[in-house]
């Protein structure tokens, strides 16, 4: 299974979704690095992949049983629950002017 693919990426969702009580996907337009899907569990947690584009994200959530929706809403926001270690790489972070 190549990287990207449909079949890996909707084994992935699946196995996301599996481990967290469930998920909802937002798929991001990413220019010519295809697509990002950021996946937010029932729990809170949250992770990502790429997609090659927009198609094959959507085709994957689809395969996988995960809804896409279809902009943040503030409730998919609120759930969302960032780690530790992502506030620590924030925090090392320097705003450019």
């Amino acid at each position: 299974m190549a990287e990207g693919s449909v079949t890996t990426l909707t084994s992935d969702i699946k196995s996301f979704a599996a481990g967290h009580g469930g998920a909802k996907a937002v798929i991001e337009y990413v220019g010519k690095r295809g697509a990002r899907i950021v996946l937010v569990g029932e729990d809170g947690e949250w992770s990502d992949q790429f997609a090659p584009d927009t198609g094959v994200a959507r085709e994957a959530c689809d395969s996988a049983g995960v809804q896409v929706e279809n902009e943040w809403e503030r409730e998919l926001l609120e759930q969302m629950r960032p780690s530790n270690d992502l506030w620590r790489s924030m925090s090392r972070r320097s705003m450019a002017r």
